[in-house]
């Protein structure tokens, strides 16, 4: 059998951004992908959905899998003809076991490449707002394991020559030796008052920073709660990270943001989520599935020239229709004869993809806002074409045959509770959320039957509605409505959180 191939790839320090472009485009080719415990989930899951996923995480303080129970998995699946990415975090040689890995592979004689990582050690440091060089400070630094203990009897490092060094002294694993080694330094002869810096999940959106000095840094460290994986930096570019920290004074930094809609759409808010600092917590409250019959959306797409008007509600009623017309071996060109409307932004985005320019849009994302659009518009006698969900308000008809219309509104998809979402849920209201987003009234409808309508269980929790309408859902259902975007898009909800969360700092 032909031999396979393993990369050793470091993955960074946590942020999922800082793993390289070629580690990137391997683990998305893998076969295999045998990963630790400091690897970000948002990394994995850019794996293949048929990559045999093998957690190799060890805990420190715990007995779990050896080090040569690892080397034995890589030989194992290289021999069996397999790619494999074995995926550390930070730098698979900067106090990894890359080498013991590569070591072993070798000698079995499985190929492999290395492709370097971020290191924490530098990482951890920038992310907290501390340079580990500057030229007035520090021109130089030393990076050091903290797992030996200093007062051992043999010990390969010398914590009096650490002492002496002028430079920044980067300390990787040293949280369960730190008063040890803050005693050792100055035993060695730094100065008590020699700042130090604490980074505990370095570059990830829960990273906390605590600073101090030799004398104090364990008894602050303590009061904060912290345990590892912590990176420790001493030297005077400490003193730094009250002028450079940028990572911890974004707007939404640390908070737990409920992204309530679907997997498929929420992707652009959880990136937005994730520039600002905050922890998004992916509960989708809508699913959108196919219609059990389409006989009554084909029927209307048959003769679609009978009417004069088409008004789409959302981006899933313009698929849902050019999917439709795509099975009757048609294409945009069947909407020649028509005007065609969108709701909003995104719904005439998806209308452009499909060849089609809206030759109504308004400009507020809501139903009145679009039925205000058509003021302007002789619909008396008209036959105007609605597609939408199948628990969509009748707002839009209403409005639209009051100005002398004649509107047939069809079914095109179904919007349902997914499966599992009321476990995800109920957990993440226990563990605890900062603030709620709703990008519609069935997402605050739903996820209030998530949790058996128990309002009080966001009672705590900032509100955030993407539009008017979304709020009067909103408080109709027993919620405080904190937060409301002017614009009435993902990108307006956003913006609107950050405004809120920014004058509130400033209040402060």
């Amino acid at each position: 059998m032909k031999i396979g191939k393993v990369y050793l790839v470091g993955a960074g320090p946590g942020d999922p951004g800082l793993i390289t472009l070629k580690g990137y485009r391997l683990l998305q080719s893998a076969d295999v992908v045998v990963f630790d415990r400091l690897v970000d989930s948002n990394a994995l899951a850019h794996a293949r959905d048929d990559a045999e996923m093998i957690d190799v995480g060890k805990i420190p303080g715990e007995r779990g899998r050896t080090q040569a129970h690892i080397n034995a998995v890589l030989v194992e699946k290289g021999l069996e003809g397999r790619t494999v990415v074995r995926l550390q975090g930070g730098d698979p040689f900067v106090f990894g076991r890359g080498g013991e890995e590569a070591q072993g592979l070798a000698d079995a004689g499985v190929p492999y490449e290395v492709v370097p990582g971020v290191t924490s050690s530098i990482a951890a440091a920038a992310y907290a707002g501390i340079p580990v060089t500057h030229r007035d400070v520090a021109s130089s630094f030393t990076v050091v394991t903290g797992n030996e203990t200093p007062d051992k009897a043999e010990t390969v490092l010398d914590w009096n020559v650490l002492a002496s060094l002028s430079g920044t002294l980067v300390i990787l694993m040293g949280w369960r030796n730190l008063p040890a080694i803050t005693q050792a330094l100055i035993k060695g002869g730094k100065p008590p008052s020699t700042p130090v810096g604490l980074v505990r999940w370095g570059t990830e959106p829960w990273q906390q920073t605590v600073t101090g000095d030799l004398t104090n840094i364990v008894e602050r460290a303590n009061e904060a709660g912290l345990s590892s994986p912590v990176v420790t930096i001493v030297g005077d570019v400490v003193g730094l990270r009250e002028t450079l920290k940028w990572f911890d004074n974004r707007p939404l930094f640390g908070k737990r943001v409920l992204v309530t809609r679907t997997r498929s759409q929420s992707s652009k808010l959880v990136h937005r989520l994730i520039e600002l600092g905050a922890i998004p917590v992916e509960v989708p409250t809508i699913e959108i599935q196919p219609l059990e019959s389409y006989a009554e959306l084909d029927a209307e797409l048959e003769n679609i020239a009978r009417h004069n008007w088409i008004a789409f509600t959302s981006a899933n009623a313009v698929d849902a229709v050019f999917e439709r017309l795509a099975a009757q071996h048609k294409d945009a060109r069947a909407l020649g004869g028509l005007s065609v409307a969108a709701i909003g932004p995104a719904t005439a985005a998806r209308l452009k993809e499909n060849g089609i320019v809206a030759d109504l849009l308004p400009a507020s994302l809501v139903s009145e806002a679009l039925v205000g659009a058509f003021g302007g518009v002789d619909l008396h006698g008209k036959s105007v074409l609605v597609p939408r969900a199948d628990i969509a308000r009748d707002g839009l008809i209403d409005g639209l045959e009051s100005q002398g219309a004649n509107v047939t509104g069809v079914t095109t998809y179904r919007n349902v509770l997914p499966e599992g979402s009321r476990d995800l849920a109920n957990q993440a209201l226990a563990d605890g959320i900062d603030v709620a987003t709703f990008s519609s009234s069935s997402t605050v409808r739903n996820l209030l039957d998530l949790v058996d309508g128990d309002a009080a269980k966001l009672a705590s929790t900032t509100i955030a509605c993407i539009g008017p309408i979304t709020a009067v859902t909103a408080r109709e259902a027993g919620l405080g409505v904190d937060v409301v975007a002017t614009e009435h898009t993902i990108d307006g909800l956003i913006n609107a959180l950050e405004t809120h969360y920014s004058q509130e700092a400033t209040a402060k």
